[in-house]
């Protein structure tokens, strides 16, 4: 075989060896795809073990006036009363409200709990519902939170 004939044979073979790979490469799944619109889900936080029900669901779209019924471990009430706040991404308050209890709160039992909030005119994108013990202490040391991500669109 001439020295041409061997440089041709090594260049085939290397061709093939490439279409090979080529070919029986697997594919890349992204086994984690972006969520849809980008919105990166989140978690609640804080003190989510004292969460009961919340009729807005972690990650929801939210605009508007909306309704929403809870419960929560009681201690989290003064005067039937429960501080219900909207905060940024960085938990910063945008907007502060209450709901009212509609079962006993004097108890440590879990107490029912609605009330409206207005997210008109608040900043779109990712925030937090906090629901938020009425503290009439004032001292941190009895400041207990529950943080519900949302988006408001």
């Amino acid at each position: 075989m001439t020295k041409f004939g061997k440089l041709l044979l090594i260049v085939i073979l290397i061709v093939i060896l490439v279409v090979v790979v080529f070919f029986f490469q697997k594919p890349v799944v992204d086994v984690n795809p972006p969520p849809e619109d980008n919105i990166i889900l989140r978690e609640i936080l804080g003190n989510k073990d004292d969460l009961i029900s919340f009729s807005i669901l972690p990650n929801s779209k939210v605009q508007g006036v909306v309704s929403y019924q809870g419960a929560v471990k009681g201690g989290y009430f003064f005067e039937a009363n429960i501080l219900i706040n909207i905060l940024d991404a960085n938990k910063n308050v945008l907007k502060t409200s209450n709901a009212i209890a509609m079962t006993d709160w004097m108890t440590i039992e879990p107490v029912e709990f609605e009330g409206n909030i207005d997210f008109t005119n608040l900043p779109k994108g990712l925030a937090y519902i906090e629901i938020h013990n009425d503290n009439p202490s004032g001292l941190p040391e009895n400041d207990k939170s529950v943080l519900i991500p949302i988006v408001i669109d």
